[in-house]
């Protein structure tokens, strides 16, 4: 069964939504058989990058979140507090004063890359904290080598494909695809083709879609006897006795 997430690695509640479909993994008997994609989205497309070491401060982070909301910066400040205490109850540490200002088309041809060379997971729970925690740039390409090193990926491909753009077209693919779906939003689960859930759903509810959807998968037919088959046993043999 495939689950296929659209997020950014800017987006909060993306970051909620991975561990609250981590913690419905855990408890899903059938975890061993679903394989999870990672897909992009860019909640600005149009975002200019802070340089490395260029922190927004909370005050800052608070103004811009304001200015997209249409509301007064006390009211933004409380929507940075709500979110920030509804992380650690996820067991995250969400640092809004140290958020980097970032475009993340680069952040996104990295994941891509790591879910070719088996690394996905790992790779994008490295940028979400990053942004999140460490207040690091991850829209600066000497910041994102560094960390998708660390994460398992090999420095000098990972330059590469950015110097390339290598995958600035599965980005946009993936874009598209979000589009035609009518995702307007992130995350965005869709579970096996069949089912999406919107948003950073409790864990039950993401684990109740899994049950679902795995409950309806088609069962295997049999037809015909193994006479043409081999076992451990060995291969059977037509007519022999």
């Amino acid at each position: 069964m495939k689950v296929e997430i659209w997020s950014d690695v800017v987006c909060p509640w993306c970051y909620v939504g991975k561990r609250r479909f981590e913690a419905a993994l855990a408890q899903f008997p059938h975890r061993a058989q679903v394989e999870v994609e990672w897909k992009a989205f860019e909640l600005d497309p149009t975002a200019a990058s802070a340089p490395a070491g260029e922190p927004a401060g909370e005050q800052e982070y608070a103004t811009r979140l304001a200015a997209k909301y249409g509301t007064d910066v006390a009211a933004a400040q409380g929507m940075v507090d709500s979110m920030t205490a509804t992380a650690a109850t996820e067991g995250l540490d969400f640092r809004f004063g140290t958020a980097v200002r970032a475009n993340t088309v680069d952040a996104h041809q990295v994941i891509h890359l790591a879910g070719e060379r088996g690394v996905q997971d790992a790779v994008k729970e490295r940028l979400l904290r990053a942004y999140f925690t460490e207040g690091e740039a991850v829209g600066d390409r000497g910041t994102l080598v560094r960390l998708a090193a660390e994460a398992g990926l090999d420095a000098d491909e990972v330059r590469a494909v950015l110097d390339e753009g290598r995958y600035v077209g599965a980005v946009r693919a993936d874009e598209a695809e979000a589009q035609a779906l009518g995702i307007r939003g992130v995350p965005f689960f869709v579970v096996d083709r069949k089912y999406g859930v919107s948003g950073a759903q409790p864990a039950e509810v993401l684990r109740q879609v899994l049950d679902k959807a795995w409950g309806e998968r088609p069962a295997l037919v049999m037809a015909g006897e193994d006479a043409t088959a081999c076992g451990p046993d060995g291969c059977a043999v037509p007519g022999a006795e």
